[in-house]
């Protein structure tokens, strides 16, 4: 299963952004060329591509649902 995980971009470099994911941490060399995000853009990532830019609101909103499901089902470790 694959999971798209919303984030924070903190930095451009050339095609490739550092993703924020909060207590998750940040991954770095996420590519940006789907989507051309700029520093401050919520976006979703998967597979090491950032597939969509979103508002505030969505990032959260998706966020909480995940926190969810890791308290209902365990922990979600490698989730992020």
């Amino acid at each position: 299963m694959c999971l798209s995980i919303p984030g924070k971009i903190i930095a451009v470099n050339g095609s490739f952004v550092s993703v924020d994911y909060g207590n998750q941490g940040i991954r770095e060399n996420v590519n940006n060329t789907l989507v051309e995000g700029r520093v401050g853009n919520f976006v979703l990532v998967q597979g090491g591509f950032a597939i969509k830019i979103l508002t505030e609101g969505e990032a959260k909103e998706m966020t909480d649902a995940l926190k969810i499901i890791e308290t209902e089902f365990g922990t979600a470790e490698g989730m992020f």
